[in-house]
């Protein structure tokens, strides 16, 4: 089978690899599609983890059970979690699902970004859905994604009523403006350098858009709010300099949650006096669990999530390395997926 990921030096690459075969509790799916995401691009991630099979965004369809299962079927649609937890330690017992040691292990064999997949027991019996009679199958590939978004949110504890920054406008930033805007939010404001992810950004519900390369956004959010500041911060970048704006623009009692990851070894200053004064909480959140993939398929199923708009390029498997560069150039795009063939 034809699988996608980096060779020894990190470039995007297509590669023959052997259909896993399953065993007792674990299923083999064939993958309809699998969206590409931004940190599956990211050089210096990739550069610790290469060569690798990206893809942990797969929708496919099951055709092959092993023994004892149970909830699924043959021929059964599903989103597949790469990452499912133990549901028992004291972290699951929390809810901090990223922190547990059998959520760290499990994956998908070989990855996302493959012909067929083997979905081992963990990952079939405790995150893997059934996508509901009626929706299309690519829409699965936005259960993930989404389910980290709806997870930040929680983690920042956001409530209807609240002003929201998005800070970052590529897919992850559009979902969390749609979200904040289908929660209840009184005001979002969203801040790009892009061109066209400003205008996507209005299309899915911010109230104000702020063009940084013209002016920076703590001065717009300051000029807006009367210098209060917002409610809440959605910091999508994983930069230094992003990760300061979005403190500088958190009014009193704000919520300033950190989205993507740092490259280690950076450093990001503070003045503890300021957060103390004004309660200023510092969230970071990584990834999602199964209470997160549920309430991301309910909102893309049942609650009208805006998942269609959200997809704007569409690749076939042969040309998977285009659409990893079509993601690594952070311009047009939003969410790339690569199509299978039937």
């Amino acid at each position: 089978m034809i699988v996608f990921g980096t060779d020894p030096d990190g470039r995007p690459a297509l590669s023959e690899h052997d259909v896993p075969e399953i065993g007792p509790g674990e299923a083999l799916v064939k993958v309809a599609a699998c969206g590409i995401c931004t940190s599956d691009t990211l050089e210096w991630y990739l550069k610790k983890k290469s060569p690798t099979i990206i893809g942990h965004e797969p929708a496919g369809t099951i055709v092959g059970l092993g023994t004892g299962v149970g909830h699924l079927a043959l021929g059964d649609r599903v989103f597949v979690h790469h990452h499912a937890p133990c549901l028992a330690c004291r972290y699951c017992r929390r809810a901090r699902y990223v922190l547990c040691e059998t959520w760290k292990r499990t994956h998908l064999d070989p990855g996302g970004m493959a012909e067929f997949v083997r979905v081992p027991q963990t990952n079939l019996s405790r995150d893997t859905l059934k996508i509901p009679e009626g929706l299309p199958i690519e829409a699965g590939c936005l259960i993930e994604p989404l389910a980290t978004v709806v997870k930040a949110f929680s983690r920042g504890r956001f409530t209807p009523g609240m002003s929201v920054l998005v800070i970052g406008l590529g897919v992850m930033g559009q979902m969390a403006v749609a979200l904040a805007r289908q929660l209840g939010a009184a005001r979002i404001f969203a801040s790009d350098r892009v061109k066209e992810r400003l205008e996507y950004a209005e299309r899915f519900g911010a109230d104000e858009i702020v063009d940084v390369g013209r002016r920076p956004a703590s001065s717009v959010v300051a000029l807006k709010t009367g210098g209060n500041g917002v409610d809440f911060v959605f910091v999508g970048p994983g930069s230094i300099s992003a990760m300061e704006e979005g403190i500088a623009c958190a009014g009193p009692g704000a919520s300033v949650v950190f989205f993507t990851m740092a490259e280690p070894g950076k450093r990001l200053p503070i003045e503890p006096n300021a957060l103390y004064f004004r309660e200023i909480d510092l969230v970071s959140s990584y990834s999602c669990g199964p209470e997160d993939t549920r309430e991301a398929m309910d909102l893309i199923a049942d609650r009208g999530f805006p998942w269609r708009q959200l997809i704007t390029h569409r690749f076939p498997l042969a040309q998977a390395p285009e659409a990893f560069r079509k993601v690594q150039q952070a311009t047009d795009a939003l969410k790339v997926i690569v199509e299978f063939p039937a």
